[in-house]
């Protein structure tokens, strides 16, 4: 080996020492991501189950309810195994349809249910599309009246309402529709407090995706799952995350970008802290109750 080329091999271990002592203040300064956990294919014999779009956890993650496009509410325990504790099945499932005021199992245009929301008081709140509305239901699917008034979501597309739903800290309730009527318009933020609905603020559309479903997570931050059809390959989903203020938000995160196909459909999502601390994101898939589609609950872990 020549004087030259040990010249260059001084100085390229020279550059690669510079290069590992500023790994640390790159890694340091990157911003919040979503690691995958796993995903487990539910295949339900009750052929009323699929086309799921609402989820919400307990507080251990041991146990679920959803809501489907059916216009059912379906409660289940999800057996969790290995050191991440990963979804391995589904167990001691119950299936009740949710009701109007009289008794009676919604139907038609009235049973597609698509957002969930559990308040501290136990009720489950559900909002719908088609008919664009907001329910409280007792656990047993008994309808108990109607969320506010529903004129203030009159002018929402139809089969593009409201498809996310999720209860703030402070106890607002928050509702965002699939649609914002036009690809440069932001996605309008309805909240019900002190007994009205409200258009509160927006939230920015980073197309093409569109909002499916929300959360708030333990880290008191909303979490917004958002999907994007691509044809024929399959679908795309994101989670973006932000941080709310009195007049609207303070910052927007990308955790979570899918590439086309990774998952299915999903739609709803839920977002809690498992026993180590972390922030967990358990998701489900609307298989639209078609057999080419799957039903599936998926996890990532946020990392940094």
């Amino acid at each position: 080996m020549g004087r030259t080329e040990i010249l260059i091999g001084a100085l390229a271990l020279a550059l690669a020492a510079a290069a590992d002592q500023l790994r640390p203040a790159e890694t340091a300064a990157r911003p919040a991501q979503a690691s995958f956990l796993g995903a487990w294919r539910w295949q339900p014999e009750d052929e009323r189950l699929g086309g799921f779009s609402g989820l919400e956890l307990s507080p251990d993650g041991g146990s679920f309810i959803a809501v489907s496009d059916a216009g059912l509410l379906v409660r289940g325990r999800l057996a969790r195994t290995g050191p991440g504790a990963r979804i391995s099945g589904v167990r001691d499932v119950a299936v009740v349809p949710l009701k109007d005021r009289r008794g009676r199992p919604l139907s038609g245009v009235w049973d597609d249910a698509e957002g969930l929301a559990l308040s501290p008081g136990g009720e489950i709140l559900v909002s719908f599309e088609g008919e664009h509305r907001v329910w409280r239901y007792a656990p047993s699917g008994e309808g108990l009246g109607e969320v506010g008034r529903r004129q203030i979501f009159a002018g929402l597309q139809n089969n593009s309402a409201l498809e996310a739903l999720a209860l703030a800290p402070d106890g607002a309730l928050l509702a965002i529709p699939e649609r914002s009527g036009a690809l440069s318009r932001p996605f309008p933020v309805f909240l019900f407090r002190a007994g009205r609905w409200e258009h509160a603020f927006d939230l920015p559309r980073r197309a093409p995706f569109l909002p499916v479903g929300a959360d708030f997570g333990p880290d008191g931050k909303l979490y917004l799952l958002e999907r994007h059809l691509n044809g024929i390959f399959g679908f795309r989903s994101r989670i973006r995350r932000f941080t709310l203020t009195g007049d609207g938000i303070a910052d927007e995160e990308t955790i979570l970008e899918t590439a086309t196909g990774r998952h299915d459909n999903l739609e709803g999502i839920a977002v809690w802290s498992d026993a180590a601390g972390g922030i967990r994101l358990t998701m489900i898939s609307d298989d639209n109750f078609r057999g080419f589609q799957r039903t599936e609950f998926v996890e990532y872990r946020i990392t940094r």
